[in-house]
């Protein structure tokens, strides 16, 4: 078996009206996505909110994460991250207009 090398930011996709998801690995524990955002935002009044655990990092781009019950969202930029608990609600309050922010996304599946 050859073992192939990739680069998350090979041919990322125009994205326009919605975010583009790419899973790039999964396996039993984990799944590992790349996310790609231009301007896109979760829908006022919604909550995002997942089974599993997830840990978020920013590699390229500009972003907001509201957490339920938090006042103030957090402003991330390339290289922040965050570990988001299973069963904790939040939004995507902001992604940069003009330019595409790439997250990378690690779910912890259990």
């Amino acid at each position: 078996m050859k073992i192939k090398n990739h680069n998350v930011f090979c041919r990322l996709p125009p994205v326009k009206k919605r975010e583009s998801f790419r899973t790039l690995l999964k396996t039993r524990g984990v799944k590992i996505e790349r996310i790609v955002s231009r301007g896109q935002a979760t829908s006022p009044g919604k909550w995002l909110c997942s089974k599993t655990g997830e840990w978020v990092m920013v590699l390229r781009g500009d972003a907001r994460l509201l957490f339920e019950g938090e006042r103030k969202s957090q402003n991330l930029k390339a290289g922040d991250y965050v570990w988001i608990p299973a069963k904790t609600r939040h939004r995507v309050e902001w992604t940069h207009p003009k330019r595409k922010t790439v997250w990378l996304a690690v779910h912890v599946l259990r």
